[in-house]
């Protein structure tokens, strides 16, 4: 499971600090020029294992067997949640679409990784 929580948080860091620009633009969250504390890596690190705990736990009880049903549970869990989440924040709070679809990106990359790793590798 630690492969797969590493894995998870460099899949992050990586897309939002290509995307950087683009939040900065989109929402005063991201406008610092200043690198996060440190704190918040510990705590994206706590979110990351707490989604490779659930997922792993899911594909143990679904019974993921191999790489087409690891990559479709990780698609349905993307749908069901993170693309229902913030189509709703979209719709209800006025987030812009483009920051909405940049964090959609996000764990659209991470679900599959995070699902392939925990899903067969036991």
């Amino acid at each position: 499971m630690t492969v797969a929580v590493v894995a998870s948080f460099l899949i992050s860091s990586v897309w939002y600090a290509v995307l950087g620009r683009s939040l900065a633009r989109l929402s005063d969250a991201y406008a610092g020029t200043s690198r996060p504390p440190a704190w918040h890596a510990l705590l994206e690190l706590a979110r990351a294992s707490i989604l490779a705990a659930v997922l792993a736990v899911a594909a143990d009880r679904i019974g993921v067997t191999g790489v087409p049903s690891a990559i479709l549970v990780a698609l349905l869990a993307w749908a069901a949640f993170p693309l229902v989440l913030l189509s709703g924040s979209v719709l209800h709070e006025r987030v812009p679409w483009r920051l909405a679809a940049i964090h959609a990106g996000d764990w659209l990359l991470k679900l599959p990784v995070v699902m392939l790793i925990v899903g067969l590798w036991r």
